[in-house]
Formats: C-alpha cells, structure tokens, sequence
C-alpha cells in the first residue's frame, strides 16, 4: 500500500489512527530555528487586538524569556486578553515567582499545568509539553522550541543557538488548535467558554494545504500510532529528527522493516545533548537500526532540539513529540501533519541541509555503532529542560537491565554503558540502604502514607459520585 497511490485508504487509516480529520485549506509556513520562529511569534503578538493564547514547556528568566513577558504584559496593560500556561515541572528552576507575579501583576492570566498534588501523588509524571502561541484564533504556530537564550544563541561567547523547527498555521486548522489550548488551560483550571476560543476564517481560496491538528494526552499514543502507520505506508523515504531518540522496541522493528523492504530510512540526532546521559541511551538502541540499513546521523552543531519527519515527498509532521514512551504515552504533546507536496520537499530541503551538517554513525568491524571523527562546535546547555527526557531515558535503562537479568534478548556493546550506569545506581542505592538507612526508610513512608492518603481522597470522592 503506498502514500501516492492510495490517498483514500491512507486518509481514513491516518485519521483513526491519530483520531484528528483532515483539515482542508490552510496556509502553512515553515520555520527554522529561533531566529525564524520568535520574530514571527513577536510581530503576531504585537498585532494581537482580541486574545494571545500562549502554550509551553518552559520559560526560561533570561533575556530572551523576559522580553516576551514585557510584550504579554504590555498587550494584556492594552485589554488584550492574554492567558499563558506554563509547565511546572519544565519551568522548575528556570523561572522565579517573582518572575510570574510580575505577569500577572500586569494583567496576565497565567497556569502553572498540573503541580504535585496531595489526590495524585505521581500525576505530576504527566507533562505539559506542547508549544502553542495562537492568537485572535487567525494565526498560530506549533513548533519545539520553549522560550530561552539557548534558542537564540550567545555571539559574545561563541555560544551557537539551538537548532528547531516550527510552523506557521491559518485558516480553519484554527478552531482544532484552539480547542486543545482549550484542553489543556480547562486541566490546569477553569475551562474556556465556547465563545472564548473562536477562529478566524480566511479569504476563499488563499489557503490550500491540508494538515491535521494532533493534540496527543497522556495514555491514548495519536502520535505513537501515527508514526508506527508512517513506518507501514511509506513506500520511497522516511526522514526523522528526534532529540531525545529512545524508539520502543515495535517502532525498531517498524524502521528496521521499513529499510529492509528498500525504504530509504534517515533517523537525525543530537551530537551533543543537553541531558548528558541521553546520547549514550540513545546510540544504545542503534545497532539493530544500522544492520537493518538505517542511516543514522549526529549534529555537528549545537543542541538539535527539532521534532521532525518527513516521508515519501508528500508528508510532513512538525511538533513537540518526541520519538520516546514519555512523549508518545505520558505526555501532553501537539503536533501540526501537513499532507502537502511543496511542504514536503521544503523539508526535506531543511533535512539534507542538517545532514550536511552532521556526522554519519556506521558499524565497525566488530559491529559497533562509531562516528566519524568531526570537530563539534560549542553547545548551550539547558537547565532543567531534561525532565520528560530523563523519564524516557529511565524507560530505556531499565529495560536494558531487565534483558541482562531475564536474559530475555541479546544485548550489543553499545550497552554496556548503561550497564555500568545501573551497576552505579545500584551499588550506590545499596551503600546508602546499609549505611544511612534511615535516608531510604523515611522517604519510603512518606511515599507510602501519601500514596494511602490520595486512595483515601479518591475512594470517598467515588461513594459521593455513587450516592448522588
């Protein structure tokens, strides 16, 4: 079954698996990096007269991130409606209180999405990792970059900016963007009225690019789903780029069956990563995709943020998705497909472009992952931002660990890293248990009565349902 011939099939299969329709006549622009991407988000915000909805992982309290408070706040002082949510765990140690007070103070509706909660003690797991900026419901962009200096870059210190994709959106996509800003601002607290989340209709016949909105929740995988029949659809290339790459063991195989069928499979990665350990969790997966004949890459540059695929010239997927269980199962994600074949080959423009820019990782003699050596320019690190990450990169090591102590696949030597990581922890834990262990026993409780607390809370809140 292939994408150029069988339109009809492949609509029906992408809409039930991704449970977001087709949306027909659209303008869509695409956007590279911060130095694209925060002008048009500035010149959107400055020409907002209705509301600016503003959706995203992290704000950092630098240069960059106070220079959007000020327009917020200067567009909310004129009677713009501003409403702006923020994740709590993502903006943890990146954002002061003060520095959110100051926003409200000036007429800012702000959320901080979904802090530990005495009823959920581990909700706070699920995150809020979409990026979204729509305003007066007739322009909107998704893309993967949060709000931060290291988007942007530090000239004076040789410091190169982040590398990401975003996309630029109007016409009636709209009202689906504005409903999952609705979804999500109603979770952090009281919902929208259906009047308060409207969309512009464009001009006839200015727009004609199809795209689907996919606003993934935590355990329903629309994304995951999506990127699995991508893998079975695509007759000619697949094109990814992932910044925190830690494939599930049925996506491996849908690649590796992909690139054994004659697919021309490419899968881009950080060559230097902001969580330390990702890079070695990430190239430990990548044995089985190289054998399979999937070429894989690292970025020479700095940080490779960007979220991307495209596949057979004609598809394209743009958001803040990651290729990991943490984005495709735990979190909130939102990302813009677009079904259009000029979109398309931009991206895979954009893609060659990064290629050339990046060192291919091949198999030596002894069937290792290796690169070429290739000199990296110097990176921005980012504070904090490595939560879900580090989430999808738990998943990983523990996995990897059940194998060796079940035995229950072959291991390759690209693991032994994380073999050495988990005979760390372990030892370390074990230490700590036999010394201190009043350091493991006290924490252990507390978990345990909070646990008990929040079944209690829920319990009595389900008889109150039952009664009424």
């Amino acid at each position: 079954m292939r994408l150029e011939t069988s339109v009809e099939f492949a609509d029906q299969s992408l809409t039930r698996a991704c449970g977001a329709s087709r949306v027909p006549g659209n303008r869509v622009r695409l956007l590279k990096d911060a130095a694209e991407n925060y002008p048009a988000w500035i010149e959107a915000i400055e020409s907002a007269e209705k509301w600016i909805h503003f959706e995203t992982y992290i704000i950092h309290e630098d240069e960059a991130g106070r220079h959007f408070a000020d327009l917020l706040s200067a567009k909310a002082r004129e009677g713009v409606k501003v409403r702006l949510i923020y994740d709590w765990v993502g903006s943890l140690g990146n954002a002061s209180g003060k520095f959110w007070r100051k926003l409200t103070a000036a007429g800012v509706d702000v959320r901080s999405f979904n802090r530990p909660s005495l009823r959920s003690p581990f909700g706070w797991a699920n995150r809020d990792h979409r990026k979204l900026l729509s305003v007066d419901g007739r322009i909107a962009y998704i893309s993967g970059l949060c709000i931060g200096q290291q988007w942007v870059g530090y000239p004076d210190r040789s410091l190169e900016p982040w590398r990401d994709t975003g996309v630029e959106i109007e016409g009636p996509a709209l009202a689906d963007v504005e409903r999952a800003f609705a979804s999500t601002w109603a979770v952090a607290g009281k919902a929208l009225s259906a009047r308060e989340h409207r969309f512009a209709t464009p001009e006839p016949g200015t727009c004609d690019v199809a795209v689907r909105i996919v606003a993934s929740v935590p355990n329903v995988g629309s994304v995951y789903r999506i990127d699995q029949l991508i893998t079975m659809l695509a007759s000619k290339s697949i094109w990814l780029a992932d910044a925190y790459f830690v494939g599930t063991a049925a996506y491996v195989q849908a690649l590796r069956s992909a690139a054994r069928s004659g697919v021309d499979v490419r899968l881009l990665m950080p060559g230097t990563n902001d969580v330390p350990i990702m890079r070695a969790i990430s190239r430990a997966g990548l044995r089985s995709l190289l054998e399979a004949g999937v070429r894989v890459f690292e970025w020479n540059g700095s940080m490779m943020h960007a979220k991307t695929a495209v596949a057979d010239g004609m598809w394209a997927r743009v958001g803040s998705t990651n290729l990991n269980v943490a984005s495709w199962l735990a979190n909130w994600e939102l990302d813009v497909v677009v079904e259009d074949q000029h979109f398309a080959k931009q991206m895979e423009a954009m893609f060659l472009d990064d290629l050339s820019h990046s060192t291919e990782i091949v198999l030596d003699k002894r069937r290792r992952p290796i690169a070429i050596s290739t000199p990296r320019r110097r990176t921005i690190g980012g504070k904090g931002a490595g939560a879900g990450r580090t989430a999808a990169g738990v998943m990983r090591l523990s996995h990897a660990l059940g194998a060796a102590i079940t035995s229950r696949r072959e291991l390759g030597p690209a693991e032994a890293v994380i073999m050495f990581w988990g005979a760390a922890l372990l030892v370390t834990f074990s230490f700590i248990a036999v010394y201190w262990p009043r350091v493991v026993a006290f924490p252990a409780a507390i978990l345990c009565a909070w646990i008990a607390t929040s079944l209690v809370a829920r319990a009595l809140k389900l008889r109150r349902k039952r009664k009424h």
